[in-house]
């Protein structure tokens, strides 16, 4: 941290937040700055009168200040490579930084790691690093030596941050390699024994949705001598695992021509080129208006619906509908796995509107499981903001 660090002064009241140890500072808050400090810049937080609170990345959107430490101490090499370590330690005790049937895992967590603005996924030997905040961006080497440092396998960090950093802040943001290189774009790494291609370069987030590998496990479980949809399906990864799991029959749709594509060739590298697997480039949600009712296992997995608060009422207008009309379609001693990742929606509206959407289908259905992201994916009891993965298997009556 710089000696001379601007300022911020909290309104009077306005702290209780920090002393919880909540991790943002949002703008309403701020009385005033004392200093000019740049976006993404280190910057000090105080009380109205003077009480140092936290330190943490400068930037000109609502949340202020993403804090990084509450404690009067420098953000240097050594506190990034603790910070890291910090996080891989976890890692290895959840059995993810070597095992061979699970090659890739997320290492940092954003604010469940204590560094709000930053995820890392490890894919076999690489590191991709997206960036949410302009001072993280900022920090990229610093990130990447530390990542090094602490991840002694690791032959290359790749940032893919240039969709993550907030615009409109005047800084160019170009993806590129921080440190090694790899050739190949697409990649093969395994989750629970399954192979998957993965192209951190050019794919979805970091390349795959690691969030759901628990998830997808549950639906392995459930898939034997069922007729399985898979909405939303990008790389297929449902899709692999009820295959997996003995179903007769698997359909995987997304939007996304190349997406089906890959879904396709994610079943043939486990399956090989006759497993009872379709695929269908097509508006999910329009699919599901007339979907095939021999389907006794649906996976309705969609992207975030609501980004930010200002429209989780049209979001959850959206989660009810498509859940309805899944729903209509689906006899008795069928299961339906259903998700939310929009932070902005709660577990309590997640499942009031999907229960809604069992009452407009005319059906009765029981709550299996309450799902939500794995442990690599934690969340800091600070910030309950963070539990963002949300999910529901219903049985149908």
């Amino acid at each position: 941290m710089r000696d001379m660090a601007a300022r911020v002064i909290l309104k009077k009241g306005k702290e209780q937040s920090l002393l919880r140890f909540h991790p943002w500072v949002f703008s309403g808050a701020i009385q005033t700055i004392q200093g000019v400090p740049s976006e993404g810049d280190v910057v000090e937080v105080y009380t109205f009168d003077g009480q140092f609170l936290a330190a943490g990345h400068y930037e000109s959107g609502s949340i202020a200040v993403r804090v990084l430490t509450f404690t009067r101490e420098p953000i240097d090499a050594s506190w990034w490579k603790q910070r890291i370590e910090s996080a891989f330690q976890v890692r290895k005790l959840l059995g993810l930084t070597d095992c061979e049937e699970t090659t890739c895992y997320r290492l940092v967590h954003g604010e469940g790691d204590n560094l709000s603005g930053l995820i890392v996924d490890v894919y076999g030997q690489t590191a991709v690093v997206q960036c949410h905040s302009v001072g993280m961006y900022r920090s990229r080497q610093e990130i990447a030596r530390a990542l090094t440092a602490v991840c002694t396998g690791l032959t290359a960090v790749y940032d893919k941050s240039s969709q993550t950093v907030p615009r409109n802040r005047n800084i160019a943001v170009q993806d590129g390699y921080l440190f090694g290189n790899v050739d190949n774009k697409e990649n093969i790494v395994m989750e629970n024994g399954h192979k998957f291609l993965v192209n951190w370069e050019e794919g979805q987030k970091t390349g795959f949705f690691i969030d759901q590998r628990f998830n997808r496990s549950l639906v392995e479980r459930y898939a034997k001598g069922r007729h399985v949809l898979n909405t939303f399906c990008y790389t297929g990864g449902f899709s692999v695992c009820a295959l997996a799991g003995g179903a007769k029959s698997v359909c995987s749709i997304d939007a996304s021509e190349s997406a089906v594509a890959l879904a396709a060739r994610n079943v043939t590298l486990n399956f090989g080129p006759d497993a009872p697997h379709e695929t269908v480039a097509a508006d999910a949600v329009e699919y599901l208006k007339t979907m095939d009712e021999k389907y006794d296992l649906v996976i309705l997995d969609p992207p975030a619906f609501a980004k930010h608060h200002r429209i989780t009422d049209q979001a959850l207008q959206g989660y009810k509908r498509i859940n309805a009309r899944a729903l209509s379609k689906m006899g008795s001693g069928s299961i339906l796995f259903t998700f939310s990742c929009s932070q902005a929606i709660s577990k309590e509206q997640f499942r009031t509107v999907v229960f809604t959407a069992a009452a407009i289908a005319g059906k009765r259905v029981r709550i299996l499981h309450q799902l939500t992201q794995p442990t690599d994916h934690p969340i800091n009891i600070y910030h309950p903001e963070g539990e963002y993965l949300k999910g529901l298997v219903l049985y149908v009556e």
